[in-house]
């Protein structure tokens, strides 16, 4: 084998590989530009704050021919809306915890009460000095 066709190998080994370089580093700039371009849409649509649950999103009208007799509607307009515990402050999500805690309690308490009064069966003490 003559000289010059190891140089004529090693150019080749060299083009082969500058040519699989370029290709990964098109790939790698394509991917990033897709990915900056996302991370900008997300950016663009979380940038925005949920409207807090008390600033009056649920018209009167609305809720007054919606559930005028119905006692769970006036508990869902004061509900917060989802994902405002996030920027909540935790004193606040704490005593929401503990009321809504205390309500299903007496809720459950209530219809015991009544469960029991239905079917004649003698009601706990605790449940009496409640009422």
């Amino acid at each position: 084998m003559p000289w010059w066709s190891w140089i004529v190998i090693w150019i080749a080994l060299v083009a082969l590989s500058l040519l699989f370089f370029g290709v990964l580093g098109f790939r790698l700039f394509r991917q990033a530009t897709t990915t900056l371009t996302e991370l900008g849409e997300a950016a663009d649509r979380f940038s925005t704050l949920p409207a807090p649950a008390g600033t009056g999103t649920v018209s009167v009208a609305g809720s007054t021919a919606a559930g005028a007799g119905d006692p769970g509607s006036a508990d869902e307009s004061r509900r917060p809306a989802p994902g405002d515990a996030i920027f909540a402050s935790p004193a606040r999500m704490r005593h929401d915890y503990h009321a809504s805690k205390l309500a299903r309690q007496n809720a459950r308490r209530l219809r015991r009460i009544q469960r029991k009064k239905d079917r004649g069966q003698p009601q706990a003490l605790r449940d009496i000095e409640t009422r």
